[in-house]
């Protein structure tokens, strides 16, 4: 069994609360990723899972144990560091059987589950060779590896491919799913890179200014961000979002942006209990240019990569509005004005207040 819970966890560092009062319970066998920008909280909660930090407030289960007072060598958990931390004068071999030797596996046992583990990572011809010989790659992996053979009940994974180089860490992200399905066992992953998170876990918990934001799947989070922060924080480039004063014109509401003004469904209009003011959401993807559409903009930067182009529009008054648009269209000239249009039924509707969402 793996089922973590974190129980009303606060950490604070002197003035800084790096977690507030955290909620989460990760599923046994469900790999979990914790994502945020810089400084969230997500590696302090990661880091108190292991024991390796003392929440000031709060619990930490693990099946049906409170582990919270636990020493971390006690708590059946591997960590897998974004430094990967290997023994530089020990060999492949000595490295992954290091957690073994310290619970004084048999020799014979030991050197079975170092093969097994080897051959899982696909470093069975590694075995002999030291740290400084292999590649950002094989040292993930033998990081890996020594996480695996003690077949914990969790496995902790703090920003493990953070290292590597593009081409490695895609190469590397689909060796660890491989991995997940072989081992089949709780995975909490810990990354600021949202391709990581969309393309690896089960849920998504995101995190930010040590609160938890939203926890969904990778699916849920991008087509229905719970609040103006998830909207803006995932997706390559970010949603739209214009805020503007609400408006009644001929029987219908909606919201003044753009020198035009986007419609509001009932069910939204519904919800805004008297708020003077909304945010208007859009994917990039969602959003073109038409000649009559509602809004106004001026082209400010036309980025062609290849596979599609990306126009930057902006107003006046400064607001961004990205355009995600297919090569085969011809691209407009910067600093030419443009009408924009988007698919109402893709439109996201947040308070302007608190940034919660409407629909």
């Amino acid at each position: 069994m793996g089922r973590v819970l974190l129980d009303g966890v606060t950490k604070r560092f002197g003035d800084v609360v790096a977690l507030d009062h955290l909620d989460l319970e990760i599923h046994d066998r469900e790999f979990l990723v914790l994502l945020g920008p810089s400084g969230c909280g997500k590696s302090t909660a990661l880091r108190i899972v292991a024991g390796l930090e003392e929440p000031t407030e709060g619990e930490i289960w693990i099946d049906d144990r409170v582990v919270t007072d636990v020493e971390p060598k006690n708590r059946d958990l591997a960590m897998v560091f974004q430094s990967y931390a290997l023994y530089p004068h020990m060999s492949v071999r000595r490295n992954v059987e290091f957690p073994l030797r310290s619970r004084k596996v048999p020799p014979t046992e030991r050197a079975r589950l170092v093969e097994e583990a080897a051959e899982i990572l696909g470093l069975s011809d590694l075995l002999d060779r030291k740290p400084a010989q292999l590649s950002g790659g094989q040292r993930q992996r033998v990081a890996l590896a020594r996480a695996i053979v003690r077949r914990p009940s969790a496995f902790l994974m703090d920003e493990p491919l953070s290292n590597l180089d593009a081409k490695l860490r895609i190469q590397t992200r689909a060796e660890l799913m491989q991995l997940r399905e072989r081992i089949d066992t709780t995975v909490i992953y810990v990354t600021h890179d949202q391709v990581e998170a969309m393309t690896m876990g089960d849920r998504v918990a995101i995190l930010e200014s040590g609160r938890l934001q939203q926890l969904a799947s990778p699916q849920e989070v991008y087509s229905r961000p719970g609040n103006r922060f998830v909207a803006g924080f995932i997706g390559s480039p970010p949603m739209n979002l214009l805020e503007g004063p609400v408006t009644a014109e001929d029987g219908t509401v909606g919201v003044a942006v753009l020198g035009g003004r986007v419609p509001m469904p009932a069910s939204v209009v519904q919800r805004l209990q008297g708020a003077t003011r909304a945010v208007v959401g859009v994917r990039p993807e969602h959003t073109v240019i038409d000649s009559n559409g509602p809004l106004t903009a001026t082209v400010s930067l036309v980025e062609e990569l290849g596979f599609e182009r990306l126009v930057v529009c902006s107003t006046d008054d400064g607001e961004l509005v990205t355009v995600r648009q297919a090569v085969e269209l011809p691209a407009p000239d910067v600093r030419s004005p443009v009408r924009i249009s988007a698919d109402p039924a893709r439109v996201h509707w947040f308070t302007a207040e608190s940034g919660a969402r409407l629909a």
